[in-house]
């Protein structure tokens, strides 16, 4: 499955990695914030999302930076989708 399937599995969590500041800027619809720095003190809640969970940034930096610690704390089905404009052209409405 390539990962515009995984952003438009029916379960998919979209979380972006960005600053709310940032995120207030413009980001994918549905989506949720968690940024960075965030991350590492809510694992169990990442543990909770439905799956599969896509994480996005500005550029995929951040985000791969995420789902790398994510991953390797035990949470499963954690995809990094890049940067939130490209995670936002491929949701089919």
């Amino acid at each position: 499955m390539g990962i515009k399937e995984i952003i438009n599995h029916p379960n998919a969590t979209l979380v972006d990695v960005r600053t709310p500041g940032e995120f207030m800027g413009g980001h994918v619809a549905n989506s949720i914030n968690i940024p960075l720095n965030e991350v590492p003190d809510r694992v169990e809640e990442f543990q909770k999302m439905s799956k599969p969970i896509v994480v996005c940034c500005l550029s995929g930096g951040r985000s791969g930076q995420a789902a790398a610690f994510l991953t390797a704390n035990g949470v499963a089905e954690v995809y990094n989708g890049g940067g939130w404009m490209e995670v936002n052209a491929c949701v089919m409405i």
